[in-house]
């Protein structure tokens, strides 16, 4: 049962993704994306409050439930903008980067501590990145400087950082409520901060991409069931296992994404990005069977 959860998760945020890039390419800007995506997570969750007793969530529930709802939105935001300019091909395979940050994070704060071979998988992760850069026109030219200077990635890094820094909230929360409870009040909560961003940050946006988003609403529809499926399965494995080892698995679903690249947006250079995704993986089930 475990791993058709891990496997769900793993399908549901990569097609998640796959939505997400095509509303850019529509030329809805990220931050609506976001805000309409919520609403619709909303919408699934409100009947679900009947489901369980409000009275038994105390105030560290409530505390962290909250600080992970902030740095998801934030993270969800940046991820977009990421989507919008990357390949998702590229995109993918960074995610590899949450097991390194979030297991650091993990020692520091929960005391989590994998053993020698976790982190030798983390440093195979690092090490299967390299393969992710592009080829320079020059010979003088770094892969590495390459990759950072583009701007979806470093948008990339961040919503990683923000993911990271907010799994430990989240686990907490999920550890004190349960995994049901967790999602829905992951997303009411979300609403409302996704709604204030777009309102400080893009107010006069929001009648040209109203109007447009008219076109994509099943599109819509599908992104956020598949994102409360996502939640809802990582709410659960969370709940059974280590934060690292849970990204760990997570991490797997970079090679299907390299092929939803492939097939869906016609992304090149998928061989060199599928060596980094092989690599990656090796890494991640390194620290998974640390």
């Amino acid at each position: 049962m475990e791993l058709l959860i891990v496997l769900g998760r793993l399908v549901f945020s990569s097609f998640a993704n796959v939505f997400q890039k095509k509303l850019t390419h529509q030329g809805l800007h990220p931050f609506f994306i976001v805000m309409a995506s919520y609403l619709v997570l909303s919408i699934i969750c409100v009947p679900l409050l009947w489901t369980f007793d409000l009275s038994k969530l105390n105030q560290t529930f409530w505390v962290n439930i909250f600080f992970a709802a902030l740095l998801d939105m934030a993270g969800t935001l940046f991820l977009v903008m990421s989507l919008s300019k990357t390949d998702l091909s590229v995109f993918g395979p960074l995610n590899a980067y949450k097991v390194v940050i979030s297991m650091l994070l993990a020692i520091l704060f929960l005391g989590e501590i994998p053993s020698t071979q976790g982190f030798i998988g983390v440093g195979i992760i690092v090490i299967g990145s390299y393969f992710l850069f592009p080829n320079g026109r020059h010979i003088s030219t770094n892969r590495l400087l390459s990759l950072l200077s583009d701007r979806g990635v470093q948008y990339r890094f961040l919503s990683i950082l923000l993911f990271s820094i907010g799994t430990l909230p989240l686990k907490n929360a999920v550890v004190v409520g349960d995994a049901i409870s967790t999602t829905v009040f992951w997303c009411l909560i979300g609403f409302p901060l996704a709604i204030i961003a777009h309102t400080i940050f893009l107010k006069d946006n929001f009648s040209k991409d109203y109007k447009q988003s008219k076109n994509h609403v099943y599109q819509f529809l599908y992104l956020g069931m598949l994102i409360f499926l996502m939640q809802y399965m990582t709410m659960l494995v969370f709940s059974k296992l280590l934060i690292a080892y849970s990204l760990a698995l997570f991490q797997l679903g970079m090679v299907l994404q390299v092929f939803l690249g492939y097939r869906v947006f016609n992304e090149k250079n998928i061989l060199r990005r599928l060596a980094a995704c092989l690599v990656m993986v090796a890494g991640s089930l390194l620290v998974l069977k640390a």
